[in-house]
């Protein structure tokens, strides 16, 4: 699996179940990795979605404990060996949130997508610091970009070999 995110400068991912910042490069980013791909994600980060409706034109997967939840749209699942038994491409899946989903699923990713926001946020919810992981190496990271006020780079980091 593969996982993207947006983090503040303490990995802050959000606040109040909404986005910390609106960055449309970030935002195009995330829509062209994402697109036609698999995505898994959390009750709450769906909620957070307009009319808390999956996102289009990918297969949308909800990880959630409550066996009552359904979503039209979407495939729910309530725990990660049902996950890991779907017949879908794992390789080629992104986990897109929320801080629950993250830190579940990153021992099953080989691979992150991290846009780094140089700026500290307010948040509650917040990513596991992969630069603090020593099995988490960067990879590449992009020249400062600015957008919408804000100063930031795209980052890949990717799981060391072992």
């Amino acid at each position: 699996m593969k996982l993207i995110v947006a983090v503040s400068e303490n990995w802050g991912i959000g606040k109040d179940n909404d986005l910390l910042f609106s960055i449309p490069k970030d935002m195009k980013f995330f829509r062209e990795t994402t697109m036609g791909k698999t995505v898994i994600l959390g009750r709450k980060n769906l909620e957070s979605f307009p009319n808390a409706k999956p996102l289009p034109k990918r297969p949308n997967i909800i990880l959630i404990r409550d066996k009552t939840f359904s979503c039209d749209g979407a495939t729910v699942v309530n725990s990660i060996d049902e996950l890991l038994a779907l017949p879908i491409d794992f390789s080629d899946a992104f986990v897109i949130g929320g801080e629950e989903i993250y830190r579940q699923l990153l021992p099953y990713c080989d691979l992150c997508y991290v846009t780094k926001v140089q700026e500290t946020a307010d948040a509650d919810k917040f990513m596991v610091n992969l630069d603090e992981l020593p099995e988490w190496e960067l990879v590449s990271e992009s020249e400062e970009i600015e957008d919408n006020g804000h100063t930031l780079t795209f980052c890949t980091y990717e799981r060391k070999k072992v």
